[in-house]
This record gives structure tokens, sequence and C-alpha cells, in this order.
């Protein structure tokens, strides 16, 4: 059978279709000027088509044309929805395991610009010093104006060892700044940890993958090992977490809350009216918690830190998150390609939506620059002249210290967790006085 027929066939069969539709709408529905609108705006659809494969100046398969036309419809409701053609939609299955090829970074659309909602840690995106909030304007010389997620994830991604530029935008540019980086194997690792200081651990989530929960399971009692069996305190951080599976989000605030609702979401479908509580088992001791927020944490990790803020459980601090309140569902098709669509908005436990909002924390800390003092630039008593000393007293054996300080370079260099670390020190110093007897 040629083209031309094959056509014709469709063209016929489609029509069958509507005219199905139609007479159904008809014999159903009272408003029969509603349903003579939408076969109107059906038979416009049927019109073009027809138009283009007739006229357009170079043949073009039918199939190139429904996922055209499917892909414009998704892309014209929000950033999220999308069509996923059968090998983005493979692609996009092997994400949540957590390994896949490109550049590490997490995309929006805003206002018709590619925006980087954040970089992945340790990936060519991470180390060139791409941040939240970029806006990608050029991917290899050609304008991402109005270009869908999906055709830009396409573009970016490649064999491993493969260089692409970008051409970046930030506030602080005083004009757009090409990067060009190097395709990796991206292997994420969902959770990482250590002992900040003697008591006070460490757990960074990365992203919500499939293994996130059990990880953080065994992060946490790992933490406990190194720490003589039990934590004074722990600072979960989520700046740049771009989310991932809103299942993981749930557990992972079921592990540090023992009731109460985690999250819920709205949607028009029976199916979208979801609500997910914590459970009493396995629930980690009431010791202090701070969960590190900024503009790069997004949909999933929102729902964690909302979740832990509403029920009191942790101290929200960083900056206001990215503001993603909804839930997109994974719709497969029959030709193994998929559907990625809006379906749902969700709600922090008191009812809050942080669509294009975010979460904003309770204690508002901006990143800044760490620097030593110069020497000489701070006078004490001991330097000046003829001053006295103190009666001597026996000294006391100084504390074992091997493993008080476990701060790296970078650690030092982050205001945002120091300001963490020191107020679960704090925390602890206003509990042990309140437990002083009086004199």
């Amino acid at each position: 059978m040629n083209k031309g027929k094959r056509s014709t066939i469709f063209m016929v069969m489609l029509a069958l279709v509507l005219a199905g539709w139609i007479s159904t709408a008809r014999l159903s529905s009272p408003g029969s000027a509603q349903a003579n609108s939408r076969f109107e705006d059906l038979q416009l659809f049927t019109d073009v088509l027809s138009i283009v494969r007739k006229s357009y100046v170079e043949e073009v398969e039918m199939k190139t044309l429904i996922h055209g036309a499917i892909n414009g419809m998704l892309t014209s409701l929000d950033p999220h929805s999308s069509f996923l053609p059968p090998d983005m939609y493979k692609e996009m299955k092997i994400d949540t395991s957590g390994e896949f090829g490109g550049l590490g970074i997490e995309i929006t659309v805003r206002e018709g610009i590619l925006t980087i909602v954040s970089p992945i840690e340790d990936t060519p995106a991470h180390r060139a010093g791409l941040q939240a909030g970029d806006q990608i304007l050029k991917i290899e010389g050609k304008f991402t104006k109005d270009l869908g997620i999906m055709d830009a994830v396409k573009l970016m991604r490649g064999p491993k060892g493969g260089k692409i530029t970008l051409t970046i935008m930030r506030d602080s540019f005083e004009k757009p700044r090409e990067f060009t980086l190097v395709r990796e194997i991206i292997k994420v690792k969902s959770i990482k940890f250590r002992t900040l200081e003697d008591g006070f651990g460490l757990v960074r989530i990365a992203q919500f993958q499939e293994r996130t929960a059990d990880d953080l399971h065994n992060a946490l009692e790992k933490l406990r090992q190194e720490n003589g069996g039990a934590l004074k305190g722990l600072v979960i951080d989520l700046r740049n977490n771009p989310g991932g599976l809103l299942e993981q989000a749930v557990k992972v605030a079921d592990i540090f809350l023992d009731r109460g609702l985690i999250v819920y979401t709205e949607g028009r479908e029976e199916g979208a009216q979801m609500k997910f509580s914590a459970h009493g088992n396995g629930t980690e001791p009431d010791y202090p918690i701070v969960a590190l927020i900024n503009n790069g944490s997004a949909s999933a990790s929102e729902i964690v830190a909302g979740a832990l803020q509403d029920h009191g459980r942790a101290v929200v601090m960083g900056t206001a998150s990215f503001g993603k309140g909804s839930v997109q569902t994974i719709i497969p098709l029959n030709d193994a390609s998929g559907l990625r669509l809006t379906t749902a908005r969700y709600f922090t436990p008191n009812g809050t939506s942080i669509q294009a909002k975010g979460i904003i924390p309770d204690i508002t800390v901006r990143p800044m620059e760490l620097r030593e003092p110069e020497e000489g630039g701070n006078l004490r008593e001991s330097d000046l002249r003829n001053h006295f000393e103190s009666p001597s007293r026996p000294q006391e054996p100084p504390a074992d210290s091997s493993n008080r300080f476990n701060l790296n370079g970078d650690d030092q260099s982050d205001y945002q967790l120091m300001r963490a670390l020191d107020l679960l020190k704090g925390w602890q110093i206003l509990q042990q006085i309140n437990h002083r007897p009086a004199a």
C-alpha cells in the first residue's frame, strides 16, 4: 500500500471516529452547541493536517506530524507536561535509577526561557560552576527560546566524552558567557553523609531515586555508630535537590515523623486525590534537625522540607525553594512512547500550596564567602602592655579531639552549613542550661 492510500485511509478513519464521537456527544448531552463547537475544533485540526500532508514543501511522515501535534498540545499546558517519544521515554525510566548520560542539570522553562533548576552534585555542570536560576540562551549556538524541555534534553545528552557549549546568562553577568562541558555517564549518588562534629551529623540528599529511603536508613545507622550510638543533632541538606520520586520523598519524611499528614494532592481525577501519612514504625529519635534549602530545592525536596516544617520537626534554614508544587504522572502509550502530564497540585500538611511560591525558611540565611580575619586585626587583653595574668590553676587534660572536627575545606567555607551546625549546638547548650540545678 502506497503512502497516499495510507493517508486517505487514515483521514477516513479519523473522520469516522470524530463522527461517532460527535453523535454520542449529541445523544448524551443536552448542549448540542458545545458539541458542535468541539467538532469544529477537531475538524480544524484534520483540515490543517490534510493541508500539511498535501502542500508542505517536503513529504513528512504521518507519525512525525502526529507526534509533533501531541507535543505542541502538551507544551502549551505548562512547563512540565510533555510528550516522550520512545527514546526519551526510555531515558526517563533510566533517570530514576540514578544513571544516565549527559551534563547533570535539571531544567525547566520560565517565561519561555530554558532555566536551570539545579546542577546535580559531582557532575560536569556542577564542576563547571553552573547555578540554579541560570538561563540557557543557546545550546551549541542554537537559540533555546520556546524550546521544549524534552527537545533541550535531547540536544544536551549524547555519547560520553562529547563536548557541548552552553551560552548562559546569570543576574550577576554583564553579558552571556559560554560554558563548554564534556558529557559523562552521570551516576547520581542519592545520599552522602558524614560527621560534622562529635554527635552532629550531615546527610546530603542529592535526588530522590528508587533507593533513597533505604540508603538514608543505612546512612543514619552508620552516623550513630560513628558517634557512640546516638546523635545530638542532624543537618539534612536539600540544597540544589531537583526532586525525583514522590514515593521516596514521602518515605524520607516518614523516617523523621511518627504520625500525621506528610503531603496531599488535589486534581480532577479521583486517582489524583491522594493523602500520604506518617507511621510510627522505624521513626528516628527526637533529636533536633535543621533542613537546608535554596532556590535549587524543588518538587520532592520541597515536600520533605514542608512536612518537617509544618510538623515542627525541623528548623528550615536557607533561602526560599524553587516552588514546583505540581505532580507529573508518567502515562505509557502503546507505541513505547509516553506522556509526562501534570495531573495534580500538592499541598503541605497545613494546606499550603507552594506552586510558584516555594517553601519559605524559618531562618533566612543567604550564602556568603567566609574569610579568615587578617593577622593583627583584633586586639586582645594579652596584647596590652603590663597586663596581669590570671591565677594559675591546675590544667585539665584536653578532650580527645581526634573526631571532633571533620569539616573539610568546602564545609568551612559553607556559611549556611556552619550556621546550621551552630544552631544545633546552641540548642544543645540551652537544653543543658535548662537542666542545671538552681544555685
